[in-house]
């Protein structure tokens, strides 16, 4: 609990000043998706690059050049969130590959299992704190950031330390009625829940204050801490599913002890709930369906490492978890790119500018989209001497599932981009059907699936679940956006 304490009750600086930033024709869809993602708040944005100087006497090859050179300024962020999430990740990674080429199939099947709770945990907190934070801290109360900045950090700190008593209450209750199920890798998890949920709030803190260096340093010092233990631990034979948790979390409590004090608390005369004594109810009918969700969304993934446990075994849930981890970093990117993506377009929404809203979307698409081809051409170049490097030899049989699974984001991440777009402009519900269709999915064509065909059963219901969800997202989508796609002209590109 010492990195949510930290987030809790530390004081930072105020809120920075705001001023108007240029804009200025770019060559590249990356240089202009990058524009589009400036921090906005309010009717301004906060603090960028000034202009370049005129440049009136350069040739006009070198100025075109120029223009179509993103600014550092512009690249940094996209830079800081791709590092955040590798090293996040990244961490959690090391552990995987830990476990996978020291523990028993059996051992690291469990220490899956018990990871897939954690991901439902994450769920609820994401749904509870995180993506309400997240929208409302960019749009409606960018104006009040440090009152509702405390308002949520105390919110935090409430709910890992219930869903910790939760935890241990359930191993303590396991331990004496059901010993089978109880396991070293379930209490680990309960021991570190708070912490590492509370890792995640730190880092969104920080994408809406606009400072994705600070997550990525967040990181850094995370990675290298669970880094460092790992190779101690190996040393002295001490890595098994439960001393594994206890590296991510101190990890977690290094990082949060370094950067914790550099969130923007500030000193504000009066509290938020001084201000919007009703906010309570407004939080409770935005996350309400983002909770829902959470529930929902655990038959989407989730729901097929339970299918393949149930129906075959813990060892066929390592191979499952094993592959999947290689997918990871493509979703990871993703991932990271939301981090900026779903602020931005928040704010052009609490701006009511929904011609630049849809213009961003459409960019991200595109870019979600190429990198799900390329990683999977990637993949299926070198995934298996991959495969056999980072597992010993121990899983090389499974190569040509990991070629399959790989198309996984390329269905699910073209709807996320509408589902974070939705969720934007506070309707979450859609993506709550749009998950419930997905389940639906999960169970109608997961479960014979897994049974006729097994590991390759899951393999191929992945699929078919996530492209439920992204059919259902469009199909929505297209209905809550069809007025803006209406009235949106086409903006001719200046001549010259």
């Amino acid at each position: 609990m010492f990195l949510v304490s930290t987030i809790a009750f530390q004081h930072g600086g105020q809120f920075p000043p705001m001023r108007r930033a240029g804009c200025e024709l770019g060559c590249s869809r990356i240089q202009t998706l990058l524009k589009a993602t400036s921090p906005l708040v309010g009717n301004e944005l906060l603090p960028a690059t000034p202009p370049p100087a005129e440049v009136g006497r350069a040739n006009g090859w070198f100025r075109s050049l120029q223009l179509a050179i993103p600014a550092r300024s512009r690249l940094m962020p996209v830079g800081y969130s791709f590092a955040d999430q590798a090293l996040a990740v990244g961490g959690g990674f090391l552990v995987n590959v830990a476990l996978a080429r020291t523990q028993t199939k059996e051992e690291y099947g469990l220490f899956a299992l018990s990871y897939s709770v954690f991901t439902f945990l994450l769920g609820l907190h994401y749904a509870a704190i995180l993506e309400p934070y997240t929208v409302y801290a960019s749009g409606r109360y960018r104006e009040r950031f440090s009152e509702y900045l405390r308002l949520m950090a105390r919110a935090t700190a409430f709910l890992c330390l219930l869903l910790t008593g939760i935890l241990l209450l359930i191993c303590l209750v396991l331990s004496k009625v059901a010993p089978l199920l109880f396991s070293r890798a379930l209490l680990g998890l309960a021991v570190t829940a708070g912490v590492l949920l509370s890792s995640y709030f730190l880092r969104r803190v920080f994408y809406v204050q606009r400072q994705p260096e600070l997550a990525a340093k967040s990181s850094l010092a995370f990675f290298l801490t669970v880094a460092c233990i790992l190779w101690f631990m190996a040393r002295a034979h001490r890595i098994d599913s439960f001393t594994v948790f206890l590296a991510l979390a101190l990890g977690w409590v290094v990082a949060g002890a370094l950067l914790g004090r550099r969130l923007w608390f500030g000193s504000p005369s009066q509290s938020f709930l001084a201000v919007e004594p009703k906010y309570w109810r407004e939080h409770w009918n935005y996350s309400k369906w983002v909770l829902a969700t959470a529930f929902v969304f655990q038959f989407t993934h989730q729901g097929y490492y339970w299918l393949v446990g149930g129906f075959l075994s813990a060892a066929e849930v390592a191979n499952l978890r094993a592959m999947y981890l290689l997918v990871g970093p493509v979703e990871q990117v993703f991932i990271a790119l939301s981090y900026l993506i779903v602020p931005a377009l928040s704010a052009h929404y609490a701006a009511k500018r929904m011609g630049n809203f849809l213009s961003l979307w459409k960019r991200y698409s595109w870019i979600v989209l190429a990198i799900s081809l390329l990683y999977a051409l990637v993949v299926r170049i070198v995934g298996r001497p991959v495969v056999h490097l980072l597992y010993g030899g121990k899983y090389d049989g499974l190569a040509p599932y990991l070629f399959v699974l790989t198309l996984v984001p390329l269905a699910m991440w073209i709807g996320g981009t509408m589902g974070h777009a939705l969720n934007a402009v506070e309707k979450p519900q859609f993506v709550f059907w749009a998950y419930v269709s997905s389940g639906a999915v999960t169970f109608l064509a997961g479960i014979p699936l897994v049974i006729h065909f097994g590991l390759w059963g899951a393999v191929y219901g992945m699929i078919v679940s996530a492209s439920a969800y992204t059919v259902a997202l469009a199909i929505s989508f297209l209905f809550r956006f069809r007025n803006e796609w209406r009235e949106l002209k086409p903006i001719a590109s200046p001549k010259g």
